[in-house]
């Protein structure tokens, strides 16, 4: 099947979330890196719990609330102004190195991002890393009030571009997102960023696991739900030669 439009997460896939790590450790020296990690982690799982519950707020008020929490359990004291400084690092997260050149080689086919994010906050980032000048839809899973992995939220895919899931192939970083998105019935190719072996690896150097070590256990490796990437890649560079072998 000819593949008509490529549909990529935003963070993580297409953004570095990790790159939040620069204020935060200016903003709390030697807290950097697990504040990063807490936050990201109680992010994700507040969009989960409240999918879930059916309280839906939107993904800016979710990641407030899980730096609040993060902060709280460190035991860290902050004034407005540093929180605000942390928050607004989201509408500048770093692109990935290849992101905005492998988007350009696939220009013939559609192209967008489906993001938990809310408006708010992918709108302005789209636009400050420049990639509105390449994709088609900047599509948020607010319009339907819930999170991926939800299968309401990936209908928002064939709503927006009018193309039926057959002839997408959808891009994550994130192994949760790759599972729901094969599980709704898209095509979809797996960013495996952090390998088994590299996780050996790191376990083996070093005596007591760091965060950073901890969360790519957590998050990065590929969950036991059932589903299977139909790719795996290890960047986003290999990603307009894998589209053309589906024209």
């Amino acid at each position: 099947m000819t593949i008509k439009a490529v549909v990529f997460d935003a963070y993580g896939t297409l953004y570095d979330i990790q790159s939040v790590a620069s204020v935060t450790e200016d903003a709390f020296p030697g807290y950097g890196e697990i504040i990063t990690q807490v936050w990201r982690i109680k992010q994700l799982e507040y969009s989960w719990l409240r999918s879930l519950m059916g309280r839906y707020r939107d993904f800016s008020a979710v990641t407030r609330e899980s730096l609040i929490y993060t902060l709280r359990c460190l035991g860290l004291t902050y004034d407005e102004a540093a929180f605000e400084s942390i928050m607004e690092k989201y509408l500048h997260l770093d692109l990935y190195p290849d992101a905005l050149s492998s988007l350009a080689a696939m220009k013939d086919r559609k192209l967008a991002i489906l993001s938990n994010g809310s408006p708010d906050m992918l709108n302005p980032l789209v636009r400050n890393t420049g990639l509105d000048r390449v994709l088609d839809a900047t599509i948020s899973v607010d319009a339907n009030k819930i999170f991926k992995p939800s299968p309401d939220a990936y209908t928002l895919i064939e709503s927006t571009l009018n193309v039926p899931p057959s002839v997408v192939l959808f891009i994550s970083s994130n192994p949760w997102d790759v599972c729901g998105a094969k599980s709704f019935g898209l095509n979809v190719a797996w960013i495996e960023r952090v390998t088994p072996e590299a996780m050996a690896l790191a376990c083996v150097e070093s005596e007591v696991l760091p965060p950073l070590t901890m969360f790519k256990a957590i998050r990065t490796q590929m969950d036991e739900l059932g589903f299977e990437p139909d790719h795996r890649i290890r960047a986003l560079a290999e990603l307009p030669a894998l589209v053309s072998q589906r024209s």
